[in-house]
């Protein structure tokens, strides 16, 4: 695991609006930004969980605008292999699966059109952000503490949410609640030690049949889940102008990823059909 970087932001007690996986999905983002002014929540209490570049084609005007925004981000696997110059993305799929073959396409785009600044940028976000909230410590991690990739799904064994607590808090030291990302899917489970939340991707649908991505609320001590409607046509429009036509462009229009392979078999659709 490492030393890992550690970023305490003290008290936060308002509401906070917790994300993760902007994608490189400009449009998702803007909508967000309107959607935490529409809530009164400011830039500076926003919380992304990591892979502010991933699927979608613009990731240095994604970039930009949440760093323009002062958004607190942790760092994704996406961050960390682009600041490291890194032939592929990391995101922890098994060689052969649809994510493995598609991320060959948009990582190369992505690689391409980072800027030196911002791959600066990503080579500095902490692994680990902390918080107290309405008297409660959270922790704020990508996927997992002992691999920044790991996939912690809804329907993970409680060991593995239990190994990753510890690890957590072997790094950062006592926590109450756990925030994290990278999985896609938005979630709150009531663990033994304390509520895993993850407040979904605003990149992507969850994988549901619409178009609308998640984030959440952390207000008073209690997380909402919300849907975020953006200008998805728009988006995939961008994509398609790009090359950026491996599936995720029609995941934006269909609501069901290209690559449900990567999926534990509880939550893939028994419906589905990708095209």
């Amino acid at each position: 695991m490492g030393n890992k970087r550690h970023q305490n932001l003290g008290e936060r007690n308002g509401a906070l609006l917790l994300f993760g996986g902007p994608y490189s999905n400009l449009n998702a983002t803007q909508a967000l930004l309107g959607a935490a002014r529409e809530r009164g929540i400011a830039a500076a209490q926003m919380i992304c969980t990591g892979d502010v570049v991933a699927y979608c084609a613009a990731p240095f005007e994604t970039i930009e605008l949440i760093r323009a925004a002062e958004i607190e981000v942790v760092a994704g696997n996406c961050e960390q292999q682009l600041a490291a110059g890194a032939a592929d993305c990391g995101c922890g799929f098994e060689a052969g699966t649809t994510c493995d073959l598609l991320a060959a396409g948009w990582y190369a785009f992505a690689t391409d059109r980072v800027a030196p600044a911002q791959r600066g940028w990503m080579a500095a976000l902490p692994d680990i952000i902390t918080f107290h909230h309405q008297g409660a410590r959270y922790g704020v991690i990508h996927g997992g503490v002992t691999d920044v990739a790991r996939f912690v799904w809804p329907t993970s064994p409680d060991e593995v949410l239990a190994e990753e607590w510890r690890a957590a808090e072997a790094a950062v030291g006592p926590l109450d609640h756990i925030i994290s990302g990278h999985c896609g899917l938005p979630f709150i489970r009531d663990t033994p030690r304390g509520r895993w939340i993850n407040p979904g991707v605003i990149g992507m649908p969850p994988h549901d049949g619409a178009q609308m991505t998640r984030y959440g609320v952390l207000d008073g001590g209690e997380v909402t889940l919300h849907r975020l409607r953006y200008d998805a046509g728009g988006e995939a429009a961008r994509m398609q102008a790009a090359g950026l036509t491996q599936g995720y462009d029609r995941a934006l229009l269909t609501g069901y990823w290209p690559s449900e392979d990567i999926l534990p078999s509880a939550l893939r659709v028994p419906s589905f059909a990708s095209g």
